[in-house]
């Protein structure tokens, strides 16, 4: 009777693991394609400010706008000084608009190569809740002010998942380009796009997936959308600020990206000082590139009243400054 019971109960026991196992992998693919809010949240707890429906961080528009003009070595030196030291994506041998800038908020889609049971569970999942070609889901979903970036493994040949069909829906809903680690078709078509501003990794004139999915030809699949995804040697996160200039895409973490901007403005009103005042010969590029003395720091506050209405930065940005630098006893120089 023991036995029996044992038995009975190693039994049950065993067909609730499966029954668990089962339902678990019914599941996997929705939870690991999309993330959830609560995932997110988790996963950016510096950032304390507005979000996305989705839980994505919202870095307000003033500081995106204000972003463009941050050079790569100013944003580079406040991510380093924070021990954020791989934040700065290279090697981008493809560029469209090259000498435009590219900034925006980052939603991220991950592929990998194509498996055909991972595929076909993934693309299940998607056709019940009213999905179709997995290399739009994540385009689906982009808001104004976003940028695409997609990690595509670099694939080349049957790896496009982007042409000028696809990069017209991205550019219509974001008013932006793309980071695409990857090969993108139709290039001509995308260029002409004008404000298409995109980091690419190479060209090819096929197109993903050849004969539409479950065939020897299935090449790519989508696994993660807003989620944290890589490019380069970049881990970028959803709601990163994307800098895209001088061949380089900086990945500034939302939590960072007001102290970037504002860093930015403050060296380059003093540069503009410090240029204007060596060619008026009233210090010397010794005195300007060290740490300034007393007499130049004050004289840098008083230059910055007398053209608060002047400046390349916003009136409002120079008086915080203002105001700053005459609380501060000691005012240091930024160089």
């Amino acid at each position: 009777m023991f036995i029996k019971k044992y038995i009975l109960m190693s039994i049950t026991k065993h067909f609730l693991i499966l029954i668990a196992f089962v339902v678990f992998i019914n599941q996997l693919p929705a939870q690991s394609v999309q993330i959830s809010k609560e995932e997110l949240v988790a996963l950016t707890p510096e950032w304390k400010g507005e979000r996305f429906a989705d839980g994505r961080p919202k870095v307000p528009d003033d500081i995106i706008r204000r972003m463009k003009p941050v050079t790569i070595e100013e944003a580079w030196a406040i991510l380093s000084g924070a021990g954020y030291r791989y934040q700065i994506a290279e090697g981008w041998d493809q560029i469209i608009n090259p000498d435009s800038v590219l900034v925006g908020r980052a939603y991220t889609a991950t592929f990998m190569p194509g498996r055909p049971d991972v595929w076909k569970a993934i693309d299940s999942i998607g056709k019940k809740e009213g999905r179709r070609a997995q290399n739009v889901w994540a385009v689906e979903q982009l808001q104004k002010g976003d940028v695409y970036v997609a990690d595509q493994f670099g694939a080349k040949k049957n790896g496009p998942t982007i042409g000028d069909r696809v990069g017209t829906a991205i550019y219509t809903r974001t008013g932006n380009g793309i980071v695409y680690d990857g090969a993108l078709r139709d290039v001509e078509g995308l260029k002409e796009m004008g404000g298409f501003t995109s980091f690419f990794s190479s060209y090819d004139p096929s197109f993903h997936n050849p004969g539409g999915g479950q065939n020897r030809d299935l090449t790519t699949m989508i696994v993660g959308i807003n989620k944290p995804t890589r490019i380069r040697t970049v881990t970028v996160m959803p709601g990163d600020v994307v800098l895209g200039k001088m061949g380089l895409v900086v990945f500034i973490p939302p939590h960072l990206a007001e102290r970037v901007v504002k860093s930015s403005e403050l060296v380059r009103l003093e540069d503009m000082f410090g240029q204007l005042r060596i060619r008026e010969g009233k210090y010397t590029a010794g005195q300007i590139d060290a740490r300034w003395a007393d007499n130049i720091q004050k004289d840098f506050t008083q230059w910055l009243k007398d053209n608060v209405n002047k400046l390349p930065v916003s009136k409002e940005q120079v008086q915080e400054i203002i105001k700053q630098r005459e609380s501060t006893s000691q005012p240091t120089n930024s160089n």
